[in-house]
């Protein structure tokens, strides 16, 4: 995953463009070089196929593979005109699963232009999904990032069961003001045995999740050793968050309304839809 997540920032992320449309693209002639193609010849075999791979599938051609003209400076000064595409991330993920398997550069970026593709799938359809669902959906996904964070902060030192609240306490000071898990389990109004993660819109969850991913990636990209710079981290992470926040205009965590269901509650109701849907299908 490390050598991946290094091709990530060193090439495919470096040469990855914004249109005026906040969009995503890549110029066919950054991709060459990066999947290791000498001849641009060769490489456009590589672009028919996707292309022709893109129209079975359904989509428009040119949504994905759009033509450009640009002018590039040879080495005598000179300048010349050469053709180019620019590509969407789903352009860029038919290439490489068409590129040239035996090359390592290739096997790479088909991981990584997927990840990416299914990053976008995902979050076109968390827009469309109710509070609910989008609840339910950031809530999952900060239980697999807490086990991720649990275990670089066991990296860093935070050992024990006590430290790892001690550390967790740092991570919610930061980004609530001040209030730790106590402070904001009692603000809720919560009984002892409620999760407050569990009583939180989603505006709130997803806030929590960027303080979650954002330590757990700065813990290893700094390395960072023994308990008190780790207790320190989560709480910088947390503030930083909150910053962000306050800079974009947004509610503060400590602010925003505690939801009338719990996550527990929503799970019920979501299971017995499940099994109505499933008596349904048998009766028919």
């Amino acid at each position: 995953m490390g050598e991946i997540e290094q091709y990530n920032e060193n090439t495919f992320e470096q040469f990855r463009q914004i249109n005026g449309y906040g969009e995503d693209f890549w110029y066919a002639r950054d991709l060459q070089k990066i999947l290791n193609y000498e001849q641009w010849r060769n490489f456009l075999k590589v672009i028919e196929k996707a292309k022709e791979a893109c129209k079975n599938s359904g989509q428009f051609v040119q949504d994905h593979f759009a033509e450009v003209s640009k002018m590039v400076e040879l080495g005598s000064g000179a300048k010349r005109k050469i053709d180019d595409y620019e590509l969407s991330r789903y352009a860029c993920y038919l290439i490489v699963q068409n590129a040239d398997p035996k090359k390592e550069i290739v096997a790479l970026g088909q991981t990584y232009f997927a990840v990416q593709t299914r990053k976008q799938e995902l979050q076109e359809q968390f827009e469309t999904l109710d509070e609910d669902k989008k609840r339910l959906a950031i809530r999952n996904e900060l239980k697999e990032h807490n086990k991720s964070l649990a275990e670089a902060a066991k990296n860093a030192g935070v050992e024990t069961n006590l430290d790892y609240a001690i550390f967790q306490n740092h991570g919610y000071k930061g980004l609530y003001g001040g209030l730790g898990a106590k402070e904001i389990h009692q603000r809720k109004g919560l009984k002892k045995s409620q999760q407050i993660l569990d009583h939180m819109g989603s505006t709130e969850l997803a806030a929590n999740l960027f303080r979650a991913t954002q330590t757990d990636e700065k813990l290893r990209r700094d390395r960072i050793q023994g308990k008190s710079n780790a207790y320190r981290t989560h709480f910088e992470v947390g503030e930083k968050v909150r910053q962000t926040i306050q800079e974009l205009g947004g509610t503060m965590p400590e602010d925003l309304p505690t939801p009338e269901k719990s996550i527990k509650q929503i799970e019920k109701m979501e299971q017995k839809k499940q099994l109505k849907g499933g008596d349904k299908d048998e009766q028919d």
